[in-house]
């Protein structure tokens, strides 16, 4: 890169570019310092650190506007910008995974349910949840037809999982249903169960 910078302007003084070198290894350097999940304490510290050890390099006067115009946007990262630039190549660190799940609402202060969970799962009387097969409506085309038979089926949901999706819901949706013809009928109750 720095090659390339003289290639382009080799009117630029030598003085700036020993400043260009700084200011790179002073980027370089942020970008190698570790990432701390307190993101606020530790750039306020690392600002604080870096200036007092590398200050930014001044501007030298040149005659092109293309050199001088892209400095400025170049000095204009801190260390803060740079950690955040970084941690947004690294999901686990700002993408966290959350139920939407309210515990007391606002308006009566009711549990609310997690709407996504009556969308794709069944709860039958007995404490059982049902679901699709993920994919089974995704690119058919390029399923075979025993793959596609297999993704029609509906499959049930291991103990954990309906612990957790019990707990999204309110009690709304536990409550038994009576539909007419209903094909989920002779599932609602499981029978044949040692006491």
């Amino acid at each position: 890169h720095l090659s390339y910078k003289i290639l382009l302007y080799p009117h630029v003084k030598a003085s700036c570019l020993s400043l260009n070198i700084n200011y790179v290894l002073f980027v370089l350097s942020g970008l190698l310092r570790p990432l701390c999940v307190s993101a606020h304490s530790s750039t306020t510290r690392i600002s604080s650190h870096f200036s007092t050890v590398v200050r930014a390099p001044r501007l030298c006067s040149v005659t092109t506007p293309t050199f001088s115009a892209a400095v400025p946007a170049a000095l204009s990262l801190t260390p803060r910008c740079i950690l955040q630039r970084v941690t947004a190549l690294v999901p686990s660190l700002n993408l966290q995974p959350s139920r939407s799940l309210t515990y007391f609402s606002l308006r009566k202060g009711k549990r609310k349910s997690v709407k996504s969970v009556p969308e794709r799962f069944m709860r039958l009387h007995c404490g059982l949840w049902i679901r699709r097969k993920a994919g089974y409506k995704k690119k058919l085309w390029k399923k075979s037809a025993a793959r596609r038979r297999r993704l029609r089926e509906i499959v049930f949901c291991n103990k954990t999982q309906s612990r957790l999706l019990d707990k999204m819901t309110a009690p709304f949706w536990k409550r038994r249903n009576w539909y007419l013809d209903d094909p989920y009928l002779k599932y609602h109750d499981r029978v044949n169960l040692k006491p």
